[in-house]
């Protein structure tokens, strides 16, 4: 008699365990997703500093206030977004390990032979945070120029040696000035550097002579004199800087190339419930004042894309940057 209720005390401690186990194996992953977040957050940011930082920083201090969890920027740069783009990829797939970058996550595939990820299976896209307006073309202060005319002028100068930066070899911003120097006939040798900092700061100081980049790396320098916008890759002005023509009123007809923008992604598997509280918690951020008023001296437009939305911009973007290598002809032996 007493082994017998000893076995049954014994066989119901047995059943509750694997209830228990049970429970924690199919429920609580759904648990987690709705308690999300409840520890630190880090923001891997591909890139120094620049544009991109500065969106991740702004964007992960509305995220921590509306949360009351700690989000963190980290910098990994190196590769044109390829070695932080990577850490991501290779994260537990939970929502504690994010990437913001640009729209160089969707030229890399047409760049690379081989990447150590595949940006379609190996990311969830969460959000389209904001798009930057259009590429804007400046010049160091000490060259006599002040038009797309005064550039062409100079250039057919002999022993003139144009040099122009970029934020590394395949970037957007390496592509839209390939893109202008077929279009407009000019010759120029391309400097890389490994940030948006250091390449406009390289143009400021004369080491080159001119870079096209979106407003988020240049308008401050550009307001205060420290390069010389000439011309803006988009139909129309910018707002920012109305007194500055566009392209196509230079005489350079084919050449419009915009911004970009800044994306935030999460690993491949993350728990849907994750993905759509993180989307939700951006549309949320990019509607406070504090955040409108910072992108907006950026030139940057807040967007706060759905999941989908923005998985099937990331598949167009694709398709288009890879028209765009193939005509500017930049490549690289990776």
């Amino acid at each position: 008699m007493k082994v017998s209720m000893f076995n049954t005390k014994l066989l119901s401690v047995g059943c509750s365990f694997f209830l228990s186990c049970f429970f924690l194996l199919f429920i609580s992953p759904t648990t987690r997703a709705q308690t999300y977040p409840n520890r630190q957050v880090r923001i891997i940011v591909p890139f120094g500093s620049g544009g991109p930082d500065s969106v991740a920083r702004i964007i992960s201090q509305q995220l921590a206030a509306q949360t009351g969890q700690t989000f963190i920027v980290e910098n990994r740069a190196g590769a044109n977004g390829i070695i932080g783009s990577e850490v991501v990829a290779k994260s537990a797939a939970d929502g504690y390990t994010l990437l913001l970058t640009t729209t160089s996550f969707s030229v890399n595939p047409s760049l690379y032979k081989k990447l150590p990820f595949d940006t379609i299976k190996d990311f969830i896209p969460i959000s389209n945070i904001a798009d930057q307006e259009a590429m804007i073309l400046f010049v160091t202060p000490t060259l006599p120029v002040y038009s797309i005319k005064d550039l062409i002028a100079y250039e057919r100068q002999s022993n003139s040696g144009l040099s122009y930066a970029s934020i590394g070899i395949g970037n957007t911003t390496h592509l839209a000035m390939e893109l202008f120097l077929r279009r407009s006939g000019l010759k120029a040798t391309h400097i890389p550097y490994k940030g948006g900092a250091q390449a406009v700061s390289a143009v400021m100081a004369g080491e080159v002579q001119m870079m096209m980049v979106a407003a988020t790396q240049s308008i401050a320098q550009i307001k205060a004199g420290r390069v010389r916008a000439i011309a803006y890759a988009h139909p129309t002005r910018a707002q920012l800087l109305p007194d500055v023509p566009t392209f196509a009123e230079s005489g350079v007809s084919g050449a419009d190339f915009q911004g970009g923008r800044f994306g935030l992604f999460t690993p491949a598997a993350t728990p849907v419930l994750v993905v759509e509280k993180l989307a939700s918690e951006v549309k949320i951020a990019l509607s406070h004042p504090m955040v409108l008023e910072r992108f907006k001296v950026l030139g940057l437009r807040p967007i706060g894309s759905s999941p989908e939305e923005f998985r099937k911009q990331i598949e167009l973007e694709t398709k288009y940057f890879a028209e765009v290598v193939r005509e500017t002809a930049v490549h690289l032996d990776q």
